[in-house]
């Protein structure tokens, strides 16, 4: 993700502006994501992925398969 380049070069003095057009992203998604960082669906994401790595170290038998 090149959102948090952008926020730390923003930091340092550069325009936002000029960031976005040299890295060539659109300015409306970089405020969006410093609005919100963390999106709900990236949480529920990795509580999913934590859960199923947590089974299968309890019980490595458990095929892919089984934990999908």
């Amino acid at each position: 993700m090149t959102y948090p380049l952008v926020s730390e070069l923003a930091d340092a003095g550069i325009p936002v502006t000029v960031s976005c057009r040299v890295l060539k992203l659109a300015r409306q998604p970089y405020y969006r994501w410093r609005n919100d960082p963390v999106r709900d669906a990236d949480v529920l994401r990795a509580y999913r992925i934590n859960a199923l790595h947590d089974a299968h170290h309890d019980d490595p038998t458990f095929g892919y398969r089984y934990l999908a």
